[in-house]
């Protein structure tokens, strides 16, 4: 067994209410975005209350949040967050458009990618996300 093997898993949340878009986001990232990294574990919410629950409870590593979503978005949802849970980790939002950037900073997310969901965007915006929130908060054994 590899050392790699021995690392705990990072902890995706994806939230989005369309299906479609949460199976892009999973399929994009794949369960080794970066062979740096731990392997990915994902946690797919499609309601807001499952969201902030799942954040509330903890041990996530990074969440991605659908902008476009209803009746919840994802950008509304990224401003709560950090608003309310204390050394948040950091959030993803995808906007409708790339010139929806600028909206998106509004919600104080820490990424941003447009829609439709480029594979190659998406694991370079991750991978940098997580790789500084485990330099920051190293993952605990599970």
């Amino acid at each position: 067994m590899s050392a790699q093997q021995d690392e705990p898993d990072v902890r995706v949340l994806v939230y989005s209410d369309d299906r479609s878009t949460r199976d892009k986001v999973t399929l994009a990232l794949g369960r080794h975005p970066h062979p740096d990294l731990p392997r990915f574990e994902y946690l797919e919410c499609a309601t807001e209350p499952a969201v902030i629950a799942a954040m509330d409870a903890g041990g996530l590593d990074l969440a991605v949040l659908d902008g476009e979503s209803a009746p919840a978005g994802g950008m509304g949802i990224a401003r709560q967050l950090k608003d309310e849970i204390y050394q948040c980790p950091p959030l993803l939002v995808l906007t409708g458009r790339a010139q929806d950037a600028w909206l998106a900073t509004w919600s104080r997310a820490d990424a941003v990618v447009p829609h439709p969901v480029d594979p190659i965007r998406l694991a370079e915006a991750v991978v940098a996300l997580v790789r500084a929130r485990l330099s920051a908060f190293p993952p605990l054994p599970r």
